[in-house]
């Protein structure tokens, strides 16, 4: 797995971490729960609309993209909420974004809040879960049709564009492209704005390997300073997180991959310092 951002801290907690909740993040492809047991586990977790939803798919691939999408959800947000999977009551925003609907007394496992962000595509289900603030997380793959990431540069700054285009047609300028495209969708969806706020309105200085240089936020961010990791956890997988920054100490992030049947040991990933609007 390739992290681009700072290396692996162990699998341990650190000690300074101790008192301030984790970014769970979970990558499931979809061969990590077979379709036969997805179906019978979305049967009896799924809500009434998530399953209408899935019945409108007219493509298997797609309906077992989305069955395995939302069961993981179901199972991750469970774990760390302490309720059973077909307790959890999940609302949208008038944006779309989903929400846990909170508890009357908090959650069994502790603290009122859990927010999480799902994203999906070719194969795989990203989810992110925080206990404070906010989370945004997105997933692409690198082999995705040409034309389509033309389109997507398109939408970026006149700046992150001319970044994009310093290196020549292929492979590598369709990882600057995604690379840009990730950051944007996890830092709109940990807004809850999604495509709903113009790409070209805020803006990413990426290193040319690894990390975020700089962030240029949009006049509304009443953050204005964020964490953002990016992460290469497949090979042609890209993924990026976005969580807005405070004074509290920097959480750890740990990774987990498959479905969570249980609580093996994540990778633990040292979150990078926050770039934004100065303090």
């Amino acid at each position: 797995m390739t992290i681009t951002a700072p290396e692996p801290s162990g699998t341990g907690p650190a000690p300074h971490h101790a008192t301030v909740p984790p970014v769970t993040l979970w990558l499931c492809p979809n061969d990590a729960l077979p379709p036969a047991v997805t179906g019978i586990l979305a049967s009896h977790w799924l809500d009434d609309r998530e399953n209408e939803t899935a019945a409108r798919f007219l493509f298997e691939r797609d309906r077992r993209q989305y069955l395995v999408a939302h069961t993981l959800v179901r199972r991750a947000l469970a774990l760390e909420a302490g309720l059973g999977e077909a307790e959890l009551v999940i609302w949208r925003s008038s944006r779309g974004r989903p929400f846990l609907q909170p508890l009357p007394g908090g959650l069994p496992r502790g603290g009122g809040h859990l927010d999480f962000n799902l994203s999906h595509a070719g194969g795989y289900s990203l989810l992110g879960i925080v206990r404070r603030q906010r989370v945004g997380v997105d997933v692409e793959r690198l082999d995705r049709e040409a034309g389509a990431l033309d389109t997507i540069l398109t939408t970026f700054t006149p700046q992150e564009q001319r970044w994009a285009a310093q290196v020549p047609p292929g492979r590598r300028r369709d990882r600057r492209v995604l690379r840009l495209w990730t950051l944007k969708e996890a830092y709109s969806k940990a807004r809850g704005l999604g495509l709903g706020l113009p790409f070209d309105e805020f803006a990413f200085t990426l290193h040319d390997d690894r990390g975020v240089l700089a962030f240029r936020p949009p006049a509304d961010d009443p953050a204005g300073r964020w964490r953002f990791l990016e992460l290469e956890p497949v090979p042609g997988v890209l993924a990026a997180v976005a969580v807005p920054a405070d004074d509290s100490p920097a959480p750890r992030l740990e990774l987990h991959q498959g479905f969570p049947w249980d609580r093996a040991a994540p990778l633990t990933i040292a979150l990078p310092e926050p770039v934004g609007a100065p303090v």
